[in-house]
């Protein structure tokens, strides 16, 4: 029987001994350091950090660089400045997700795309259909690590480890500098809800800044945590609220997807949805019946399946058993609705979102 070799962070020999390794998109990562109650609560009232160096930085570059990423992503490239960064969409033909990333803006002709890391080589070689003219694009993937710090006490604590003005980057928008000793890029921006940081710097160089942030009292924290947080504040995951039969627009992502501004691959489709509305919509629900709705469990409507969960749990801010849902969209503004749990139909009703958002 084969079997298959998981790839490692460059922070794997510092974190493997205490963290609880996983099996997550072909990278043996920690679910969880002490408990995901307890790392999720550290970023919620403290400090928390993250090992996301599994994520994809794609290089792009070139005169031509700007009209290539208007005519594959979803967003508008040209409103970017430099120094900061844009949530993107890339499409298919027919409006499905192929991923979802961040667009750093470096120079004039130099962009950095960081994308989900099961999605590494599949965006590469999407990517690569559409080259022409002067552009470069280069998989650097392996040469970065990096962390995240999320949390209130976030800008408190890394301020002390580094000359950067923090409070100067706002939010969405970086600069490049030392932080801990270490030469890197320092991003405002975040997968949990919370301010904080996301820190890229060279893969050599990412264990001496794990080690200086736990001195500083960060708190480790695993995969678990990175995923409750995130629902909790309805980020989307990929693979859940977007994938290839799923489309921004469905999922709630209109902010980024700009069919009004320019074509690009899978505009067209986009746009009849924007205008027409989609045909389906994502939305909260909140379990009144014991019991926890898993991913893909069936959302019903006077008995009859209508939908389907995309996240849900129970997640510690909360404290309640909640869920995201992908339903026709002449069902969203339904207030009752029941989900098929082991067998069983437990009672629900429709919520606001997101479920959690930080007090300023």
């Amino acid at each position: 029987m084969s079997q298959t070799t998981l790839k490692r962070t460059p922070l794997f020999d510092i974190i493997a001994p205490t963290g609880k390794m996983v099996d997550f998109a072909g990278f043996e990562m920690p679910v969880l350091f002490s408990s995901i109650k307890e790392e999720h609560t550290a970023v919620r009232e403290r400090a928390g950090m993250f090992d996301v160096s599994h994520m994809g930085e794609l290089f792009v570059s070139g005169s031509d660089a700007l009209a290539f990423l208007q005519q594959t992503l979803s967003n508008d490239i040209s409103k970017i400045a430099i120094g900061q960064a844009q949530y993107n969409v890339l499409c298919q033909e027919d409006g499905g997700t192929v991923d979802d990333l961040l667009v750093y803006r470096l120079t004039e002709q130099d962009y950095l795309l960081v994308v989900n890391a099961s999605n590494i080589e599949k965006d590469e070689a999407h990517l690569r259909q559409y080259l022409s003219g002067d552009v470069l694009l280069e998989n650097q993937s392996d040469a970065y690590g990096q962390i995240a710090v999320q949390g209130p006490k976030a800008v408190e604590v890394l301020q002390g480890l580094t000359n950067l003005k923090l409070d100067d980057i706002k939010f969405f928008r970086f600069a490049q500098g030392e932080l801990a000793g270490v030469d890197m890029l320092v991003s405002r921006s975040g997968y949990t809800g919370e301010d904080g940081f996301e820190l890229y710097m060279p893969s050599a160089d990412a264990s001496t800044v794990w080690k200086v942030l736990l001195e500083a009292g960060v708190v480790p924290c695993g995969l678990g945590a990175r995923d409750t947080l995130r629902f909790e504040a309805c980020l989307p995951l990929y693979g859940h609220e977007l994938s290839a039969t799923i489309s921004p627009i469905e999922a709630g992502m209109g902010f980024a997807v700009k069919p009004q501004v320019k074509s690009f691959i899978g505009s067209e489709v986009l746009l009849k949805q924007k205008e027409d509305g989609p045909r389906r919509r994502l939305i909260g629900l909140e379990l009144l019946d014991k019991g926890i709705a898993r991913q893909d469990a069936s959302v019903l409507v006077n008995g009859e399946p209508v939908g389907f969960v995309t996240t849900g749990t129970l997640p510690p801010t909360i404290g309640k058993a909640i869920a995201l849902a992908l339903v026709p969209s002449e069902y969203a503004t339904e207030e009752t609705f029941e989900i098929e749990v082991r067998g069983k139909k437990l009672a629900a009703k429709r919520i606001d979102t997101p479920f959690y958002r930080r007090s300023k």
